[in-house]
């Protein structure tokens, strides 16, 4: 990683749906890194009292452009961020390309994923059932499926030329597996130019 840290700042972009995993690395990831990690959902999480009079798809892009620039004067700033959101849409992935490029910042996408569906279920339904769960997010495996039709595929989207990692979450390896082949990943991505 000191071939990637003397590279200039790092944008580590997770992806994937609720229950995934995602959170979890990410929270080691940018522990391992020792750089600030950006969560939508704790911007998200500070908006429930305005969940009744705002619409959630308001609250949600604002969530957005909040962690955007938070990101963006971090990496002004020099330091790497790891973001951990669900990049659902392109749009999000433009705003971080525009950022990267702005400040001259690397990007590369973490993809979690669950090939496993009956872990996956139960690790959200887990996660929904545990106290103080986050009023937003889906808590059952209805909720999530609702979630999905909504994006009626639109997470499914090309990222042209930026690096990805698609990583199993429900494979049996722990976190630190994981974040060994996410920094592996990145350094691979720092030789390649």
């Amino acid at each position: 990683m000191k071939e990637a840290k003397s590279a200039g700042p790092w944008i580590v972009a997770m992806k994937g749906h609720p229950g995934t995993g995602k959170s979890t690395l990410a929270k080691s990831l940018a522990s391992s890194l020792n750089c600030p990690l950006l969560d939508k959902d704790d911007v998200r999480d500070a908006t429930s009292t305005l969940q009744l009079s705002i619409s959630p798809k308001f609250l949600n892009e604002l969530s957005y452009d909040v962690v955007w620039r938070l990101a963006s004067t971090q990496i002004r700033l020099g330091l790497s961020v790891v973001i951990d959101s669900p990049l659902s849409r392109r749009p999000y992935l433009n705003r971080l390309l525009e950022l990267a490029a702005d400040a001259g910042a690397r990007l590369v996408i973490v993809e979690c994923k669950s090939n496993d569906e009956d872990e996956w279920r139960r690790r959200l339904e887990r996660r929904g059932a545990a106290e103080g769960a986050s009023w937003h997010k889906p808590t059952t495996w209805r909720d999530l499926e609702k979630l999905l039709e909504e994006y009626g595929g639109c997470t499914q989207y090309d990222i042209g030329d930026v690096p990805k990692l698609v990583l199993d979450t429900t494979a049996p390896v722990g976190i630190k597996e994981h974040v060994s082949a996410v920094l592996r990943f990145i350094d691979s991505c720092c030789s390649l130019g």
